[in-house]
């Protein structure tokens, strides 16, 4: 070690927590070098910018940390020390100017992640920045050289601080497989289950429904669980249901689920109704319609939430004609799906769980592997979707780069 430049770092995790990490070392004099396991960097950021990539959300800073539950006061000092407007202003910088959706959430104006990523890569390389692809880190040799498995072979490294930002479990094929988790537990490190977030959910929907429903969104409603309620979009899918009103409720239905083995949803239809006007809608001469045409015609309902409608009823043994209005109504605005389990955690947005903050400092490096400093999604927290995810990777991944810095000035 005493052989190596004083400021010579690794990296592992090519995604925003660790290019934010390189970025923030490479401006403070460090020698950066980011390893990686896939063939190119920032495979998930890819990824999730398919759909339109939404860096963060421009809500007031106080609502928008309380997005992060019980995690916020682990996360509080690095998003307060680059919130969401250092983000715009950091996009904005790579010549990548964002805007503010009807949602408040924040997208670069060009949309995509690919633009903002080829000129984040650019200026990491101008830097100085290397990059050390198809390197797969699979631990420490016994003098503490870190290993990786290469398509050349075994390859061992030497850094004088390292920063782990491995992800968490969600589309492994992108890079985040986990393999970290045994690695640093056997270091002694304390580590959270690791659980799908912002995921979909299992539904024993009937062959009729599913095969003619799978892939039909539900507009419009509104999902309550518990005392929560959350409008917004769910989409129907094979093995049960997503979207983003289900997400937004996913840590509350995961853990029921986990607790009790179940968790029992309510939709409601038509939210915007009281159930005394949507009586005065259904009391109409129904005549020779079918319930169906009914429905539609004097509910508004969509060919899909008729069909959740006659799910419901079939799944409680009644039929719908057979309801008094007043009832009918009320399950309009209260149609209960069952939900029997969580999606597969590599199909999940996010992963809840990780390294304990416990086991952190104030800087985030690792208490018990002095050196070692760890970023992003392998710590133990969650949020919903809506930019929370992308913030408080890049902040935490810009707070290892300064711990790192702060660690090195003291050794020196």
């Amino acid at each position: 070690m005493s052989s190596l430049p004083a400021n010579n770092i690794a990296i592992i995790g090519a995604g925003p927590a660790g290019l934010m990490a390189a970025e923030v070392l490479a401006q403070g004099g460090a020698a950066v070098t980011v390893h990686d396991a896939m063939p190119s960097a920032g495979r998930k950021l890819l990824m999730a910018g398919r759909g339109g990539l939404n860096l963060t959300h421009s809500e007031p800073l106080p609502a928008f940390l309380a997005r992060y539950a019980e995690a916020m006061p682990n996360l509080k000092a690095a998003i307060d020390a680059f919130p969401p407007q250092a983000l715009r202003d950091w996009s904005e910088a790579l010549g990548q100017p964002t805007f503010v959706g009807s949602s408040g959430r924040v997208f670069p104006k060009a949309f995509k992640a690919s633009p903002l990523l080829r000129a984040w890569l650019r200026r990491l390389d101008s830097q100085g920045v290397k990059l050390a692809l198809r390197h797969r880190w699979t631990g420490w040799s016994e003098d503490g050289r870190l290993q990786f498995q290469t398509p050349d072979g075994q390859r061992e490294v030497e850094a004088n601080a390292t920063v782990l930002a491995l992800g968490g479990a969600s589309w492994p094929r992108l890079g985040s497989d986990r393999t970290w988790v045994e690695t640093l537990a056997a270091r002694g490190v304390t580590i959270s289950p690791l659980r799908p977030a912002n995921s979909g959910f299992t539904v024993a929907w009937s062959d009729i429904f599913r095969d003619r429903f799978e892939g039909q969104p539900l507009k419009g409603v509104a999902l309550t669980f518990g005392t929560r309620t959350v409008r917004g979009e769910a989409i129907i899918t094979r093995t049960g249901i997503e979207g983003g009103a289900i997400y937004a409720l996913s840590a509350d239905l995961r853990e029921a689920i986990l607790s009790a083995g179940q968790a029992t949803l309510h939709i409601a239809l038509r939210p915007d109704l009281t159930i005394d006007e949507l009586t005065a809608r259904l009391s109409v001469p129904k005549g020779k319609q079918s319930q169906s045409n009914f429905l539609r015609k004097a509910a508004h309902l969509s060919p899909v939430a008729i069909g959740l409608l006659q799910e419901a009823a079939k799944t409680s043994g009644v039929s719908l004609s057979s309801l008094l209005l007043a009832d009918l109504a009320r399950l309009i605005n209260a149609v209960p799906i069952e939900l029997s389990g969580t999606a597969p955690i590599v199909r999940a947005i996010s992963t809840a769980g990780g390294i304990a903050f416990d086991e952190l400092d104030a800087d985030f490096m690792i208490r018990r592997l002095p050196g070692i400093f760890a970023a992003g999604e392998m710590l133990d927290w969650e949020a919903p979707t809506g930019g929370y995810l992308l913030q408080a990777s890049f902040a935490t991944g810009a707070a290892a780069g300064r711990g790192v810095l702060k660690w090195l000035s003291r050794r020196s």
